[in-house]
């Protein structure tokens, strides 16, 4: 059996449907945008393996970072302990977070730095004595598949069967273009009641929901809110954090600041598991006390890991280098001038960007991963040597940021051909992808 039967008999893939799906596409190697099939087919990682990926997959200096901690302290238990890596890494966190940020909270993914985050607004109202424990959220919003970060997302098929064992939340519409005002109404309707203890966002982007975008004016605007009603804010930066909006955090965008911050993802740069959860002092003042039932009871067997603290202290270097920052600016200009050139055709509603975030939204099907759309374009991705993972009749492509003008050339043709796709029209063979190697 070759890889991918092999897989099929011992495997159970996340968000699949195992009766009917193909075989999975087994990936040997990957070099800067690129991953390398079993069959010696190349694929572009256009998707950056699910928003994960900042520098290119098998990146020297990671390896080379990670090889030398893995030789030193691979692991430590972290209640009692501690070590260089994860100390380094918390102040250097630190120094590029939010202003206003002062601990850091480790964890192991995107979806339990949002469960951490919820409780220590939560513990924060219970350790003061006020009787605060409602969480607002937008009512298209993702923040994780654990049961807390369930609950502060949007209702769907996803989350169905346990709807009854997820905790009442707040939602109010998302303020996108021309529905400003009244979702500004929904959270001022939701503050006046005194009992919110957090609002919960992804800012500027939802990312599951479609790509879905708003304004750094009137999150700002919703910050202020918050903060005028005592209501502690948390920016769910797990998919935004580390250059994907064009600057280090969406957040930098607003003159109001979060209390707390949840990171994950490009953390590591893609190359190992870690989550983070920072928080300000006021928050991590009031567990300070006496009273140890007053302790933020929560961990991980593999908090603080010093190989994934080494990963992230080495793709942070890399981060702050001028050659990534200059191409961030450079994937920004070249989807600006892709949208000019997609925008107006037949079958396009919309296209829109964020920073190195590209979405095109096209006017048949539904945003569903149960759409038919989905699927076809899916597969026209993949004949054509790119990874897109649409969401629904949503195309969106979050590149690592080494990728090549060749390799967004690729991508954005990948794309155009989808036209035909939409249409109905039969799409041509995978062209030839010897220059992709360049």
């Amino acid at each position: 059996m070759n890889l991918a039967e092999r897989d099929q008999h011992t495997i159970w893939h996340p968000y699949t449907q195992m009766k009917t799906a193909a075989l999975p596409i087994p990936i040997v190697r990957g070099e800067g945008a690129l991953l390398f099939a079993e069959d010696g087919t190349t694929y572009i990682d256009a998707v950056a393996s699910w928003w994960v990926n900042l520098h290119g997959h098998a990146h020297p200096y990671i390896a080379q970072k990670v090889s030398e901690q893995l030789s030193t302290l691979e692991h430590v238990i972290f209640a009692g302990f501690t070590h260089p890596a994860a100390v380094t890494f918390a102040e250097r966190l630190l120094q590029i977070l939010p202003q206003g940020q002062s601990r850091i909270f480790y964890s192991d993914n995107g979806s339990t730095a949002v469960e951490v985050a919820m409780k220590m607004a939560i513990q924060y109202w219970n350790n003061l004595g006020i009787p605060k424990k409602k969480i607002i959220a937008f009512r298209d919003s993702y923040h994780g598949d654990t049961f807390g970060a369930m609950s502060v997302s949007a209702r769907s098929a996803f989350t169905a069967p346990f709807w009854s064992y997820l905790f009442e939340v707040a939602f109010i519409d998302v303020p996108t273009a021309g529905n400003e005002e009244e979702s500004i109404k929904q959270l001022e309707a939701f503050a006046a009641t005194g009992d919110v203890a957090a609002f919960i966002y992804e800012p500027l982007v939802l990312g599951t929901a479609g790509m879905v975008m708003y304004t750094p004016e009137v999150l700002n605007q919703m910050l202020k809110i918050c903060r005028s009603h005592d209501i502690l804010t948390i920016a769910d930066e797990v998919m935004t954090g580390f250059g994907r909006t064009g600057r280090l955090f969406a957040s930098e965008y607003l003159p109001e600041q979060p209390d707390m911050v949840c990171l994950s993802k490009g953390l590591t740069g893609g190359t190992m598991a870690l989550g983070a959860t920072s928080c300000n002092e006021k928050i991590y003042e009031a567990f300070l006390h006496d009273d140890k039932s007053k302790t933020l009871f929560h961990g991980h067997s593999y908090t603080a890991n010093p190989v994934a603290c080494a990963a992230g202290l080495a793709s942070m270097d890399l981060l702050l280098t001028e050659e990534t920052q200059q191409s961030i600016k450079h994937i920004e200009a070249r989807h600006a001038a892709f949208i000019q050139s997609i925008k107006d055709l037949p079958q396009v509603k919309e296209a829109r960007q964020c920073g190195t975030i590209l979405a095109v939204e096209f006017e048949d099907g539904g945003t569903s991963y149960f759409s038919d759309l989905r699927d076809t374009l899916y597969s026209f991705g993949l004949d054509h040597g790119v990874i897109l993972r649409p969401l629904g009749n949503i195309i969106y492509v979050i590149p690592p940021y080494c990728i090549t003008d060749a390799q967004l050339d690729q991508v954005y043709k990948t794309i155009h051909g989808m036209q035909e796709v939409v249409t109905g029209q039969r799409h041509h063979p995978r062209p030839d992808l010897d220059m992709l190697h360049d």
